[in-house]
């Protein structure tokens, strides 16, 4: 059967996900696995800007409580970390981690002069750009650029979702979007785009349809190659049939399979509690909790943890006094979790946010952003982070 041109271009279920892709992302001679020892960094994007006050909570803070007299949490339910800080009752999972030494948090991280649009402080995250700049690359983006100039075995880098975040968009490189190896899989070899694949070979093309047949039989490729590599050795762990679940089983299974990924991404939301905020921060931390004490779990059975940094951020936080519908509107600075059985730092690595000292109604954040993203990039990654983030920052001390 001919297929024609239009009929390619005008194809989308393949394009929205598989097409974000970078060109490397299929198997080269040369490129090796990352074996055990060699960091990977999983990135946890709280999305719809999570209510940090509630998460790690000044439970003995007069202010907190005054500000929030329905829903601040009651001290009794709360998880005690010290005599003055807990964790939000769902959070179990990180309680244990931070009972025994593989939770770093920090606080008051956030950027000058906040933007409380969600979707321009998400670019502003995913770019590392400061707030009165607008690029159009991502940090991880840019890594994967540096990472593969003029190298022969590049890394790789992954996103559960269907479509590509911001933050994984390079100048050249970009990493790829899916759901799971297998959807993929399934996806790619769909009977048209092999159809499209076998007529092509006869033709002579344009060179803009060139370039997206280029495009397409990479995709082809790269598929095949992450379904047979998540085949190798996959998780045998029970993990929660949630989406986050699922997602953290897939990159369990990637990371002890032979496949190069460095960094993999994935999002957790909607935290955008404008109403009802307890019983939707509840939820998603509920599925949280569960999904995350599975993965560590996993990865310590393995003996992978010690090469493995969780890394969470939000967008914002939220105000610090609740609203009149039972939630919180849209703050600034927040809290960050590190998880890893290689921190240097552990537990709180500073100080709580100074509640008695507000500008506006809101947390004035004391750490920027960029200088968590420069040390994740030169000491885990081991990549140039002045030259990925285009400007010198001071690397912190957690790992």
């Amino acid at each position: 059967m001919y297929i024609k041109r239009r009929a390619f271009l005008q194809a989308g279920s393949l394009a929205t996900a598989s097409l974000f892709l970078p060109r490397f992302l299929k198997p080269l001679d040369g490129v090796t696995a990352v074996p055990p020892g060699n960091k990977v960094l999983v990135i946890l994007q709280f999305s719809g800007g999570n209510d940090g006050l509630n998460t790690v909570i000044p439970s003995y803070n007069d202010i907190y409580y005054r500000s929030r007299p329905k829903l601040g949490l009651e001290k009794s339910k709360i998880l005690s970390l010290t005599d003055e800080v807990g964790l939000h009752p769902a959070l179990t999972g990180l309680k244990d981690l931070y009972d025994d030494g593989s939770l770093g948090i920090l606080n008051s991280v956030g950027y000058p002069n906040p933007d409380r649009s969600h979707f321009r402080s998400m670019d502003i995250w995913h770019t590392a750009s400061s707030s009165r700049d607008y690029w159009s690359t991502g940090w991880l983006g840019r890594y994967l650029d540096a990472q593969c100039s003029g190298c022969d075995k590049p890394t790789y880098a992954l996103e559960l979702d269907d479509m590509l975040s911001l933050a994984l968009k390079g100048e050249n490189n970009n990493a790829i979007a899916m759901r799971d190896p297998r959807r993929l899989y399934g996806t790619a070899n769909e009977k048209f785009f092999r159809q499209v694949m076998a007529t092509h070979q006869d033709e002579a093309g344009e060179q803009p349809v060139d370039y997206l047949y280029k495009t397409m039989a990479e995709t082809l490729s790269s598929a095949d190659y992450i379904f047979k590599q998540s085949r190798l050795r996959p998780s045998k762990a029970d993990y929660p049939k949630s989406e986050i679940g699922q997602n953290l089983k897939t990159i369990a299974s990637l990371i002890f399979s032979d496949i190069n990924t460095k960094v993999y991404y994935l999002s957790l939301g909607s935290f955008d509690t404008h109403v009802n905020q307890q019983a939707q921060q509840q939820r998603l931390f509920s599925e949280m909790n569960e999904a995350v004490n599975a993965f560590v779990k996993d990865l310590k059975t393995n003996n992978r943890f010690e090469d493995v940094l969780l890394m969470t951020f939000s967008e914002f936080g939220r105000r610090v006094a609740q609203n009149a519908s039972g939630g919180t509107d849209h703050g600034t600075a927040n809290n960050m979790f590190f998880i890893s059985g290689g921190l240097k730092q552990k537990g709180l690595i500073n100080a709580m946010p100074d509640l008695s000292d507000l500008q506006d109604g809101d947390l004035k954040y004391q750490v920027d952003f960029k200088n968590v993203y420069a040390t994740v990039l030169n000491k885990w990654l081991k990549a140039d982070d002045k030259m990925i983030l285009k400007k010198s920052y001071t690397p912190l001390d957690f790992i």
